[in-house]
């Protein structure tokens, strides 16, 4: 992370400096006249958010109270603006800014920082002018007398492994295959402290992960299965959570081959992968105590080779056999082999994160992800009040079993699509066929690549999934 995030007791007179305000009447405290301060009131009744004021040897910026928001709507509020800060910074060159606010209360500050430090991400890894890119931004300040620096630094490295995820999604398929993945989760572990098996093809055969080597016969490159463990010697939890990524490092549609438009962006494929990563790396930075396994299936699904046709019939590592009628729904072919690798461990809950069907985003948009599985109600409550805190949004969908019926097929245990009709649920239904756990499936394919900017979570891949995680793992410590 470029920008360094510091903390002070109370803000500098003479530096850059953004206000959050109370009430109105606080901003008089920080005007250098009446003039100043009948500007800022006279915004502030416009419904102006964010009031900038040029104090020549400072720029002094104002956040207005809001009125109508509450709860996670506001912390959302917040991000945005520090959203909107991000991009004064960038246009007016600042070197550094200070966040203070004039209410006791510090999580605004931290919501506004997160915004800020999430908009100053960029990807100029192959832009030959680096200099040119890079912003001269390099220090954010939180000044408040009563945060705590735990706080200050949980921030940063949430944000951190925020970025690690958005880095592996936009990272080209050229450099990221499943090979290369491995070695860059084997660096991520090393780097954090935490335990990264990478299983070569010999040892998935011997494991019997059919749904793996299927998507893979099209592919001139070996698939891998990563393996994350975090067990802390004070762990809550006997028996762990157990966090799923689909890994999927290019996406062609193999011989259903998709449309050239649309395989733009489906190197963000592994976005699942990429967010159990990010969420492994801040978990165990912050080092909750909190017994955590992860499971990503990579490989790329590409037409040559001797790649899987519609019609082919593969046996999954449980024995269930599927006949593949689109080889365009890989994903949960390969989830189904993780899910159920997963139950050698017994898990306390299991929760898989792909960008798995179109219709999920042709359900909710970009604005959310659909969620649907077998765990408690209290889980799922605790995962959507997470989602509501992350403003990463869960939309829950029904498992009924007349769903099973769609997935019937004449010739194997079940298919691998179940028709027009019900996409995102019938992909659900057929990862829950090799589920004897609780578990939760979180279709992240409208929220894990973006085509346009989108407040601090910017434009291309935007490490969906981290945060949400990361909120929900951090309340069942606090159980």
């Amino acid at each position: 992370m470029s920008v360094k995030l510091k903390q002070a007791k109370a803000p500098k007179n003479e530096q850059p400096l953004a206000v959050l305000l109370k009430e109105v009447k606080d901003a008089a405290a920080y005007c250098r006249n009446e003039s100043e301060q009948h500007f800022v009131e006279k915004k502030i009744k416009e419904k102006a958010g964010l009031i900038a004021v040029n104090q020549y040897e400072r720029m002094l910026f104002f956040v207005a109270p809001p009125e109508d928001k509450e709860g996670y709507w506001l912390r959302e509020f917040y991000r945005k603006k520090g959203f909107e800060l991000a991009q004064i910074i960038r246009s007016e060159k600042l070197e550094s800014l200070q966040l203070c606010t004039t209410s006791e209360e510090a999580q605004p500050l931290l919501d506004m920082s997160e915004g800020l430090l999430l908009a100053s991400y960029s990807f100029d890894k192959y832009k030959s002018d680096k200099k040119a890119q890079q912003s001269v931004f390099k220090a954010l300040v939180i000044a408040h007398e009563h945060l705590k620096k735990k706080a200050v630094e949980e921030l940063e490295n949430l944000v951190e492994g925020t970025f690690y995820a958005r880095d592996l999604v936009n990272e080209p398929a050229v450099s990221l295959n499943a090979e290369q993945l491995g070695k860059s989760l084997k660096k991520l572990g090393k780097e954090a402290d935490f335990k990264v098996d990478v299983l070569g093809k010999d040892k998935i055969k011997a494991l019997k992960m059919g749904g793996l080597l299927a998507v893979n016969t099209g592919s001139i490159d070996p698939p891998t299965f990563n393996v994350l463990e975090y067990k802390p010697d004070n762990a809550v939890n006997k028996q762990p959570y157990v966090l799923v990524g689909k890994g999927v490092t290019y996406d062609t549609g193999g011989l259903s081959l998709k449309p050239s438009d649309s395989m733009v962006g489906m190197k963000a494929d592994m976005g699942g992968a990429a967010a159990v990563a990010g969420a492994f790396l801040a978990v165990v930075k912050n080092k909750l105590p909190i017994y955590l396994v992860g499971l990503i299936p990579s490989t790329d699904n590409r037409p040559g080779g001797n790649a899987i046709t519609p019609g082919d019939v593969i046996t999954i590592s449980d024995g269930s056999t599927v006949e593949v009628l689109n080889t365009d729904a890989e994903g949960r072919l390969i989830l189904a082999d993780a899910l159920v690798y997963a139950k050698k461990y017994k898990p306390e809950l299991v929760i898989d994160l792909a960008t798995l069907t179109g219709a999920a985003v042709a359900a909710i948009g970009k604005e959310g992800c659909v969620m649907m599985g077998t765990a408690s109600e209290e889980s799922r409550k605790q995962l959507k009040e997470a989602g509501n805190e992350t403003y990463e949004r869960l939309v829950e969908f029904p498992l009924w079993e007349e769903y099973r019926d769609y997935l019937k097929s004449d010739i194997a245990d079940l298919k691998n699509i179940g028709g027009r009709t019900a996409g995102a649920i019938t992909a659900g239904m057929f990862l829950k066929h090799f589920t004897d756990y609780p578990w939760i499936h979180l279709d992240i394919a409208g929220t894990a690549y973006l085509d346009t900017p989108d407040y601090y979570k910017g434009k291309n891949g935007t490490g969906a999934g981290v945060r949400l995680l990361y909120q929900f793992l951090k309340t069942l410590v606090k159980k």
